[in-house]
């Protein structure tokens, strides 16, 4: 196929994915969106902040049918946590047990009939590398807010959450996965150049980034980063039987997928993957003894699938890159080999592939650098990518549901969203959302949710989750980051770091203007009761903007 035509079809899956993400009247959904949190209270925040929002079907609102459903349940596992493999399958037995009690569904038998979809999201983590921005939301990190609003069923505009930005993402692959769990992280978000319809093959199927049509040479492997990564290999054969390698050289590659065949292409984990519902059977009997005593630790990777598809030295020999030991490798691998012997493949493969595109445009949140490129890249108008993530985001207007005072200056590239601006000011080449003042001086920067008589910041900077009645209100100098930290008895206090810090870094430090370091506010707002803080925070700048005047 010519390049001309290739970079078509790409272009038409991009445009078909944004399409069905966009749908507001039809959204594509999951029948049931599963989320594993931190703690009890983020699962009742979670369940009732999606069910009223991105997992709201106006189609289904007159329907006696309980789908779709939202499920969030905590990861109450031993210290040391599950590891996103157990995590996964304690979730899903947990959701399963809550889908019954409350809402007398049978997700096993629903599952096992193909007569719905299931989507697991892992959103548990401290988030450090986006630090403080989970701290201001008492550290419920799918909860950091983008500044872009959305309209919620109540008919209430708010910011839209990282985790709602996901799950409207990813629920495109709902309609080819019925009788499957589809896993996902809670922290990026892509829009595939790649057809995303599909049939499913193989009971496990994991999604990828194939480059090119032939598999790389030596070089190009080097080149590519392939070296650096976890690497899916998919076979010529038929079956397109797929296996899994991570941060191997080309050699190593070659010799460890020997067992696949010749190979046809391979490319990057995303690490999202799809289980059909016999997998699923078969992974939570395995691990029954494990998911009993909330016991173990395992990923998906290195326990799961890499035993699932490669022979039992190139397994152990990889493991070992890892510092395990051989005898322990080889004892879990051939637990794995004897699950694999004894599972009924019928007509379908073990172990698949599913391709999200060389070209698809791609969001991560996990860092604040990140979350200041992405978000900062609204006011870019001459960047295809920037207008994609626009569309996505649903922003139609580069002000919208705002009101502008006639003596505030706004440049043709800032965008304002579900905000008030009143007496003064002038925003250049900044984004605000849910922000409330009389005065707004800014320039380059991110504000997000905040109150104040008077807002300024400078270059790289962002502002989040702030009130402040003060005469002076909120000033940011270039590259300052300010975020408030309610706690339930609406005190509030502000926690600062820099552009340029990265929070994993400077977990245990207490930075310049602090009193705590970020470890020490984690610590702090552990098992925060995070919906009654939301309510009082409301509450907090609807008395500030009323005192205002606005």
């Amino acid at each position: 196929m010519s390049s001309p035509a290739k970079k078509k079809m790409k272009q038409e899956a991009l445009e078909a994915a944004l399409s069905v993400m966009t749908d507001a009247e039809n959204p594509a959904l999951y029948d049931v969106t599963i989320i594993c949190t931190t703690d009890d209270h983020q699962a009742s925040y979670w369940t009732k902040r999606l069910s009223k929002g991105v997992c709201h079907s106006p189609s289904s609102a007159d329907s006696d049918s309980p789908f779709p459903l939202v499920l969030a349940v905590s990861e109450d596992w031993s210290a040391g946590g599950a590891g996103n493999g157990l995590g996964t399958l304690y979730a899903y037995t947990k959701a399963a047990k809550l889908a019954k009690e409350q809402h007398g569904v049978d997700l096993d038998e629903q599952l096992r009939e193909g007569k719905i979809s299931a989507a697991l999201y892992h959103t548990a983590g401290k988030g450090t590398r986006l630090a403080p921005l989970p701290a201001s939301e008492n550290n419920n990190k799918p909860g950091v807010k983008l500044p872009v609003c959305h309209k919620l069923s109540d008919g209430s505009f708010e910011p839209m959450t990282v985790l709602e930005a996901v799950v409207k993402q990813t629920g495109i692959y709902a309609p080819s996965r019925k009788g499957r769990l589809s896993v996902f992280w809670g922290d990026q978000v892509f829009i595939p150049s790649a057809a995303f319809s599909y049939t499913p093959t193989h009971h496990v199927d994991i999604m990828c980034t194939l480059l090119g049509d032939t598999p790389p040479t030596a070089e190009e492997w080097t080149e590519q980063g392939l070296d650096k990564y976890g690497v899916i290999a998919v076979s010529k054969g038929e079956g397109r039987n797929a296996a899994q390698v991570e941060k191997v050289d080309h050699a190593t590659a070659v010799k460890m997928l020997k067992s696949l065949g010749d190979i046809g292409q391979v490319g990057p984990s995303l690490g999202s993957f799809s289980v059909s519902a016999l997998m699923l059977e078969a992974l939570c009997s395995e691990y029954a003894s494990e998911l009993s005593a909330k016991a173990g630790k395992f990923d998906t990777d290195p326990h799961f699938w890499m035993p699932l598809t490669l022979p039992e030295e190139a397994y152990a020999s990889l493991m070992g890159q890892k510092g395990v030991d051989a005898a322990t490798s080889k004892a879990h691998h051939d637990r794995m080999a004897k699950m694999k012997a004894a599972f009924d493949l019928g007509s379908m493969g073990l172990f698949g592939a599913v391709d999200v595109g060389s070209d698809a445009a791609w969001w991560d949140y996990g860092q604040l650098k990140l979350y200041y490129k992405n978000n900062i890249s609204l006011t870019d108008f001459d960047d295809q990518t920037a207008e994609l993530y626009r569309r996505f985001l649903g922003v139609r207007a580069a002000k919208e549901n705002s009101t502008i005072g006639d003596a505030v200056k706004v440049d043709n590239k800032s965008c304002v969203f579900s905000s008030t601006v009143k007496d003064s000011g002038s925003i250049t080449n900044s984004v605000l959302a849910s922000v409330n003042a009389l005065s707004v001086e800014v320039d380059g920067a991110i504000v997000v949710n905040c109150t104040a008589k008077s807002i300024k910041a400078g270059k790289n900077a962002v502002l989040y989750n702030i009130v402040d009645d003060s005469e002076e209100g909120i000033v940011a100098c270039e590259g300052d980051v300010i975020v408030g930290v309610t706690e339930e008895d609406g005190s509030m206090m502000e926690l600062k770091s820099k552009h340029s810090i990265c929070g994993g870094k400077a977990w245990k430090q207490v930075l310049d203007g602090n009193t705590m370091s970020f470890e020490g506010v984690h610590g702090k707002n552990k098992d925060a009761n995070v919906s009654a803080i939301e309510t009082k925070r409301k509450h907090l700048h609807k008395q500030a903007s009323a005192s205002f005047g606005l």
